[in-house]
């Protein structure tokens, strides 16, 4: 279905700036904008004349990638199990992450910058972090959480970049949306699609690898909805799952939509699906979810409140540890203090409260959610 715009006033129409695709190489793009029928709003072409510029530069950044690393990748070896932290998407995923990521002799993780230039980033990240780190904003658009070239970022954005299979894609081109959204589980995805994503995952996660060969720390809402295709790749995995106040999920996604999506629209979005779009794609998410969690051993996988961990993120960290196993809680407990210390002056996003009819939905499409994890409605 082809989803058409309205004549919404298009919020940060001209910044360049928060959008994935500027990592893209030209034959991908080339094949992104044949799959979307070459449909850009006459409002974006200017996003779409600066993606074709980058893709050129990342082709030619990835051919001399390729000729530098490429054995070298091949030979890299995935030795150590990694680490899946799953969760819808605004339900405190990033700040476990960055919680997590903290242990840097525990964990390897992706950054910024390595997932937006999967292609080209073992060449390319020591020159621009040190001449073009100012291009990045300190905060992120929807919450102000710390943002970086170096910070540690959802891995969706590298297979996406590297298959062109992602939901998110259907951000970019909203008429569109339908066409992605069954990347989210890959059900009725044809298996070789299935297999050429898994492989450019695993390519992805070889790079990072030959980078720092600590355990990955991998972070990404998707992956929610894809246990079954993480556990053929990694079968012993850990696994950590974050849930939140289904009211509150709905207000933040809402809220994310209306700031940081306009920074990656290439097509003028029709504002008036989005409440349907964001309660069908939680449903689709945990049924997914539900239906695989099985599949996890009960040693590999640990379930996390996110009011628990923003009361105690010392504390529910190390309950992460022990039930996964996991070593040197001890020796990182101190860095982890320092940094749960630094964020002493955060503030969290404050929404109204939700209009009766919008709490009927979500409670609603959401009532298994609510009665699982013993949300009140």
């Amino acid at each position: 279905m082809i989803r058409r715009s309205t004549s919404t006033p298009l919020k940060h129409r001209w910044s360049l700036g928060h959008n994935y695709l500027a990592g893209i190489t030209s034959g991908a793009w080339y094949r992104l904008l044949r799959e979307n029928r070459f449909q850009v709003s006459a409002a974006y072409w200017h996003r779409a004349a600066f993606i074709t510029a980058s893709s050129v530069i990342n082709s030619c950044s990835s051919l001399i990638e390729r000729w530098r690393f490429g054995d070298a990748i091949e030979r890299t070896e995935l030795t150590q199990p990694p680490l899946f932290l799953l969760g819808h998407w605004r339900s405190g995923t990033t700040l476990l992450h960055y919680l997590l990521a903290q242990h840097d002799t525990q964990f390897n993780f992706a950054n910024t910058y390595q997932v937006v230039n999967p292609r080209t980033f073992l060449t390319t990240e020591k020159v621009v972090k040190r001449f073009g780190s100012r291009l990045v904003p300190p905060t992120r658009p929807m919450d102000n959480m710390q943002l970086s070239f170096n910070t540690p970022q959802e891995d969706e954005f590298a297979p996406l970049l590297l298959t062109l299979c992602s939901p998110y894609l259907g951000i970019s081109f909203p008429h569109h949306i339908d066409n992605y959204a069954k990347y989210l589980t890959f059900h009725g995805v044809p298996r070789p699609t299935i297999e050429a994503w898994q492989q450019a995952f695993i390519w992805f996660c070889k790079k990072l690898t030959l980078q720092n060969p600590r355990s990955l720390l991998l972070k990404s809402p998707p992956h929610t909805a894809r246990i079954r295709l993480l556990l053929e790749m990694f079968p012993d995995a850990r696994f950590v799952h974050i849930h939140r106040d289904p009211y509150r999920v709905f207000q933040s996604q809402k809220h994310f939509f209306d700031t940081a999506g306009w920074y990656t629209y290439l097509q003028a979005p029709d504002l008036s699906t989005m409440d349907d779009d964001i309660l069908q794609r939680y449903t689709t998410m945990y049924d997914a979810y539900f239906e695989d969690l099985a599949l996890i051993a009960p040693d590999r996988f640990c379930e996390v409140r996110f009011d628990d961990l923003v009361a105690d993120p010392v504390g529910q960290t190390r309950q992460i540890y022990e039930q996964l196993s996991l070593p040197d809680f001890e020796s990182f407990e101190p860095k982890l203090r320092t940094y749960v210390d630094s964020l002493a002056d955060y503030q969290p996003n404050r929404f109204p409260t939700l209009d009766e009819h919008s709490r009927e939905l979500v409670a609603t499409h959401w009532s298994r959610s609510f009665q699982r994890w013993g949300y009140s409605v």
